[in-house]
């Protein structure tokens, strides 16, 4: 099984220098071998794969000295980076799905490279790592299994090492606790036991701060020095309501599986609900598929299970006697004519979504 960490780096003025310049040799590099595909394929009818193209790199770095500053196994990883989006490409073109053709990549971008097999070593609250150096990492939790791969990430001028692991499976002990989980924009979501979880609604929050700040990039002139500030300035903001909306969802998917052995959601489009211009931003605000995912990968390592349902008439059927009771959004509370049955609008809704996935 494998399972990723992610720590912020901390390089020195001189790293950061050196990994910007292998970031930027990376993007040229991927830019100059899709180029090639592209020549090939157009002048000679023949398409290049992943062997093809890795196995000139000792030509290329003598054409190109600066390619020997960055380590082999990076450039290679580049390689297999635009293999598996021809793959992908084609696969969707079987499939016949929006093809979407493998693009050049501005230096906004292009923000990772990647240390396949070796090249780095974590040693206490350093990452060694190949024509760099000792990078100081902030290790927040420690490392399980043997590392397999090590990407670097760059987001917002901070840096981050991305750390693949296989470890051994390491299921939770046996619970036949169930429960649905019925998500909403009053409430994230409410259980089949009636306990409620409320949305935290952190862009609301945030949203006096974000458009004052979106001002303020748009005053600035275009390519600007002042308005590359504001710019990061913005992003780092927006990625702060991010990263509270990932850690509520952490949280409470956790406490989901670790306390149930089944969890039933709602197989919502949620694609499709974010076209209502009128909910589309609280929906998003929500995160309802970001829980469900955080709920499901979490599960798969503990041994437990995650259901999604047909959402169709959860709430307007009755948990107590299956007979259709209609109810306008604005009414809260389920109150059955046909058994009396009364009940939150949402836990008969939970008690639906469970129903259906234990059936």
């Amino acid at each position: 099984m494998l399972i990723a960490y992610k720590y912020r780096l901390y390089p020195n003025r001189e790293q950061r220098k050196t990994m910007d310049f292998t970031l930027e040799r990376c993007r040229l590099l991927y830019n100059r071998l899709l180029d090639e595909r592209i020549h090939a394929y157009k002048n000679e009818g023949k398409s290049l794969n992943y062997y093809d193209q890795a196995n000139m790199f000792n030509e290329r770095k003598k054409a190109v000295p600066a390619l020997r500053q960055v380590h082999s196994q990076v450039l290679q990883d580049v390689a297999k980076r635009l293999d598996k989006a021809f793959q992908a490409f084609f696969r969707r073109v079987r499939a016949g799905e929006k093809p979407g053709f493998p693009r050049f990549n501005p230096a906004s971008q292009y923000n990772s490279f990647t240390y396949p097999q070796g090249g780095y070593k974590l040693e206490r609250n350093k990452l060694k790592l190949s024509k760099i150096g000792e990078v100081k990492t902030k290790l927040h939790r420690p490392v399980e299994g043997k590392i397999k791969t090590c990407t670097i990430i760059q987001k917002n001028c901070k840096y981050y090492a991305c750390l693949v692991t296989e470890v051994g499976y390491q299921p939770l002990p046996h619970c036949s606790e169930h429960v649905g989980v019925d998500l909403g924009l009053r409430h994230l979501a409410v259980t089949s036991e009636g306990e409620t979880f409320d949305t935290p609604k952190y862009l609301r929050k945030s949203e006096k701060r974000l458009k004052r700040m979106q001002r303020s990039v748009s005053r600035k002139d275009r390519g600007s020095n002042r308005r590359k500030k504001a710019v990061r300035i913005l992003a780092l903001m927006h990625e702060h309501v991010a990263n509270q909306r990932k850690d509520y969802a952490h949280k409470l998917s956790r406490g989901l599986v670790n306390r149930f052995g089944l969890i039933a959601f709602e197989d919502l489009n949620t694609l499709g609900m974010v076209k209502n211009h009128h909910l589309a931003k609280s929906i998003a605000d929500a995160g309802w598929y970001q829980l469900v995912q955080f709920t499901k990968y979490k599960a798969e390592s503990a041994g437990r299970i995650v259901k999604q349902v047909d959402p169709r008439h959860t709430s307007q059927l009755c948990s107590h006697c299956g007979k259709i009771v209609k109810k306008e959004l604005k009414e809260r509370i389920h109150n059955c004519p046909h058994c009396g049955f009364v009940a939150d609008r949402d836990v008969n809704a939970a008690i639906n979504i469970l129903q259906r996935a234990t059936a």
